[in-house]
C-alpha cells in the first residue's frame, strides 16, 4: 500500500536557503552552519556526513524544526518554517515530519503498538489500519506489538521508532545516527527498512551518519565541514564514501 503523491508536488521535498546557525557570542561564538543552501529530493534517501563538529546534526535539527536558525530559511513542501507561528510549526512537526533518533526515544510505559501510533493518537486522528499493517509487516514487529520497550532488543526498539516515524505518512523523515547504538546485524535490518520505505512507499529520508556503510544505502551523500557543504556523491558505495571522508580529513589536517 503506497501513499498517494501529489500530482504537482515539486521535485524537492525540503530545502535550506543560506542557513546560518550560531551558538554563543563574542570569543565563544561557534558558527555551526555557515550559509548552507541545499535541496533534498522527494522520494530519495540523502545521507549527511562530515567530521565531528562539522555541522551535520545541526543542519538536520534545523531542517526538522528542532532547533531555531540564526538566519536563512527552511522550506518543507513549499512552506517556509522560519517565521511560522508556534501552533503551525507544532502541526508541521506532528503531521508532516517523522523522526528517528539514535536513542530510540520510546515511551517506556507504552507498548510497541502504542508507541507506533502515538503521533496519530496525539493528533486525534484514527489510525489507518491498512497502512499500520503495511508498516508493521515491513518492520517485522507483529509478534512484538504488546511488548514494552524494556522487553525488546535495541534493534527491535529502533524498528518501533522507524514504524512510528512512518505511521502518519510524513512528507520527510529525519534520522539522526539511527544505527549508532546497534550491532551490525540490527543496523543492516534498519538500513534495509529505510531503503525499502523509499523504494516501495515513496518516503523521503534525510539521515545523518558517520558510517560509510550506512551512507551507501542512500541515493546521495552530502559532505559537510566547518558548517559548509564541501561536496556530494551520487550512487555512493561504502568505498567511495570512505575515500571521500579520508580526503576531507586530510584536507582538514593540512588546513
Amino acid at each position: 500500500m503506497q501513499p498517494t503523491r501529489m500530482q504537482d508536488a515539486p521535485a524537492e521535498v525540503a530545502e535550506a536557503i543560506d542557513l546560518v546557525k550560531v551558538y554563543g557570542s563574542g570569543e565563544a561564538e561557534v558558527r555551526a552552519l555557515d550559509g548552507v543552501t541545499v535541496g533534498f529530493a522527494r522520494e530519495k534517501m540523502t545521507a549527511i556526513m562530515g567530521p565531528s563538529g562539522s555541522g551535520k546534526s545541526t543542519l538536520m535539527h534545523c531542517m526538522a524544526a528542532l532547533d531555531r536558525v540564526t538566519s536563512g530559511q527552511v522550506v518543507i513542501e513549499g512552506q517556509p518554517l522560519v517565521g511560522m507561528k508556534d501552533r503551525a510549526l507544532t502541526r508541521m512537526r506532528r503531521d508532516r515530519l517523522g523522526f528517528v533518533f539514535q536513542a530510540y526515544n520510546l515511551v517506556p510505559t507504552l507498548t510497541a503498538e502504542e508507541n507506533i501510533t502515538l503521533p496519530v493518537d496525539i493528533a486525534g486522528r484514527d489510525v489507518d489500519r491498512d497502512w499500520f499493517d503495511t508498516v508493521i509487516d515491513a518492520v517485522k514487529l507483529r509478534e512484538r506489538l504488546s511488548h514494552r520497550p524494556n522487553e525488546l532488543s535495541g534493534g527491535q526498539q529502533q524498528r518501533v521508532a522507524c514504524a512510528r516515524a512512518l505511521i502518519a505518512r510524513p512528507a520527510i523523515v529525519f534520522a539522526d545516527e539511527p544505527t549508532g547504538n546497534l550491532d551490525s546485524r540490527a543496523s543492516a535490518d534498519i538500513l534495509a527498512f529505510l531503503r525499502r520505505s523509499v523504494d516501495e512507499f515513496g518516503q523521503s529520508i534525510v539521515m545523518v551518519t558517520h558510517d560509510p556503510n550506512a551512507a551507501s544505502y542512500a541515493d546521495r551523500v552530502l559532505f559537510l565541514n566547518d558548517g559548509r557543504i564541501v561536496g556530494e556523491l551520487d550512487a555512493p558505495t561504502a568505498d567511495t564514501v570512505l575515500e571521500r571522508m579520508k580526503g576531507l580529513e586530510a584536507a582538514e589536517q593540512r588546513g
